[in-house]
């Protein structure tokens, strides 16, 4: 008799959980897993602000697939569609033919993407906060624009180069900001002939608050505390245009910026709707409460991709965030492993515990089980939080000693940007 074989689409949060816990529990024998992503690693994406503003090293918030999933086959390339009815998917990776994998059971997890509206100029001169990559570069472009505005005497340059407006008011824009200009501003006292004033910093959010996840009191709170460190927070507002890195807001103003940083929400991968997946109006994954992919009995789906519905909130579905993720996928194993048993599935039920924000180093704002925390307290919330919830002791730790040199050493400001055109010097050199 064959062994079955589970097909998991996604090495993210839900695709890494749940095969780390299929490999711990399946019997020897009882199935071969295999794990298909672009990437082969997982990002912990709580920890990007962080990295981008140089507090963790960029390396230590990736988790390698193929140390921590020594069980399991990982794939390396793009799934391009899944098919329930013949139970195949179809992948293509990074260099050589395409293949077409059989599976007995699937687990669609690819998580989402950027939700990118049609703004003139956003595409050509925007860029998103969701990958290490993006993280990386961000931080690699805000440094290099210090120098940049250090290096040059023209007013219009300097004012260009020093403005960053971030767009959308969730986590990712409001800590992402908050984190590199704090970082920037610490900076600072090593370029000669700039102040803080010189910077600009704008945060755009269409809807009248931000950061809705931590309640309302707590969000004009933050409000209040980014206003008072410098930084223009204008809600209410919608990005116009970015043609030509020339800024234009719906309240009429217009100005030059070399720094758009785009995270209004996301929307599932587009991979869901290449296949016979059944979708729902906003393109998620219609699963059950077992996490079942509908009118399936082998197939499940949770994280951002899937409509996956909130028991606790009747007519609601869970949120896409790294909490419910990494909860879904514990669920979603036992209930795989269930299914190819026998066994009765239960469902997914998770009470929300609440929410903690970074507003850069010692800053922060939280609500948790209903209870407020702002500041130090808040701050050494998130990273205690985060930090139990990073996989691996390797990874723990690698993080943990990179807080405690950030105690008696202070942050680097170098700025690799060049990394972007490795390749740039050589050709130079070979063109002398």
């Amino acid at each position: 008799m064959a062994v079955p074989r589970i097909l998991i689409v996604g090495g993210g949060y839900v695709g890494m959980y749940t095969a780390l816990r299929l490999q711990r529990r399946l019997r020897r024998g009882e199935a071969l897993v295999t794990v298909a992503d672009l990437d082969s690693y997982m990002t912990y994406q709580p920890f990007l602000p962080e990295a981008a503003a140089g507090s963790i090293e960029a390396r230590h918030v990736v988790v390698p697939l193929r140390r921590v999933l020594n069980k399991c086959q990982i794939l390396s390339g793009r799934v391009t569609q899944v098919r329930l009815g013949d139970r195949k998917a179809e992948f293509t990776p990074h260099q050589g033919p395409d293949l077409t994998i059989d599976y007995d059971y699937l687990v669609v997890a690819p998580g989402s993407i950027s939700r990118l509206l049609p703004v003139p100029g956003l595409a050509e001169h925007g860029i998103g906060f969701k990958t290490i990559e993006e993280a990386i570069a961000l931080r690699n472009h805000v440094l290099g624009r210090l120098d940049i505005a250090a290096s040059t005497p023209d007013p219009e340059v300097r004012r260009k180069a020093l403005t960053f407006v971030f767009v959308g008011g969730g986590y990712a824009g409001v800590e992402a900001l908050a984190e590199l200009e704090d970082m920037a501003a610490d900076a600072l006292k090593y370029f000669e002939g700039l102040s803080h004033e010189d910077m600009r910093w704008i945060l755009v959010e269409a809807t009248d608050r931000i950061l809705p996840e931590v309640g309302l009191d707590m969000g004009k709170w933050t409000v209040l505390q980014l206003r008072e460190r410098g930084i223009e927070v204008r809600m209410g507002t919608l990005l116009k245009s970015a043609e030509g890195r020339r800024i234009v807001l719906s309240d009429g103003e217009e100005f030059d910026a070399d720094t758009l940083v785009w995270t209004a929400g996301v929307k599932p991968n587009p991979l869901v709707g290449a296949g016979d997946l059944p979708l729902d109006k906003k393109g998620r994954i219609r699963v059950d409460p077992c996490l079942r992919v509908h009118d399936t009995g082998f197939a499940f789906a949770a994280g951002d991709c899937a409509a996956v519905p909130d028991l606790t909130r009747p007519g609601e579905f869970c949120p896409p965030n790294a909490q419910h993720a990494v909860r879904q996928a514990r669920t979603l194993a036992d209930n795989l492993l269930a299914a190819l048993r026998g066994h009765s599935q239960r469902p997914y039920r998770h009470k929300y515990a609440g929410s903690v924000a970074s507003l850069g180093l010692y800053k922060g704002v939280a609500q948790i089980y209903g209870r407020e925390l702002r500041g130090f307290p808040a701050w050494f919330m998130h990273r205690t939080y985060h930090l139990t919830r990073m996989p691996t002791f390797n990874k723990k730790t690698r993080i943990l000693m990179d807080w405690t040199l950030g105690l008696f050493f202070p942050r680097e400001i170098i700025s690799l940007g060049a990394i972007e055109e490795p390749r740039k010097e050589f050709t130079l050199s070979a063109r002398s």
